[in-house]
Order: C-alpha cells, then sequence, then structure tokens
C-alpha cells in the first residue's frame, strides 16, 4: 500500500486511504454476527447497486445520459504569514 501524505499530516492521509478501501465499512460490518440471510440481502443489494452504476457509465459513454458536471476546485489561498 502507498499513502501520499500532503502537509506531514499522516494521520489524516491513512484515515482517508483506510476509506477508500473500505476497510471502515469491513470493520463495522465483522463487528457483530450476520445471519446468513442478511448477507443474502446485503450482497444483493451491493450487486444491484454495482449493476446499476456500471448501466449509468456505460450510458454516459454513449451519449444516451449527460456527463456529470465537473466541479472547479477551490481557488487555493495565500498561506499565513508566520511571526
Amino acid at each position: 500500500m502507498q499513502v501520499f501524505v500532503r502537509d506531514n499530516n499522516v494521520d489524516r492521509a491513512l484515515k482517508k486511504k483506510m476509506q477508500r478501501e473500505g476497510i471502515f465499512r469491513e470493520m463495522k460490518r465483522r463487528k457483530a454476527y450476520e445471519k446468513p440471510s442478511e448477507r443474502k440481502t446485503r450482497e444483493k443489494a451491493e450487486a444491484i447497486r454495482r449493476a446499476r452504476k456500471a448501466a449509468r457509465k456505460q450510458a454516459q459513454r454513449e451519449g444516451l445520459i449527460p456527463m456529470p458536471k465537473k466541479r472547479e476546485p477551490a481557488p487555493r489561498r495565500a498561506p499565513l504569514p508566520r511571526f
């Protein structure tokens, strides 16, 4: 695993990486026992979500629905002077 750190803020970089990897979601899911019926329901819902996302992306690439507007990043402020 590779983590890019800005402003020497290692904790924030690690937390962000773990969120993107889904580690927190996995820990929460494993905290308690999950019945097989609940597991099947969750996995089915996840599969439906993935399929819808893939279909939406495909439709956007084919021009059937418009692409999402790209957000412009906020302008960076100059750092405050240190005394």
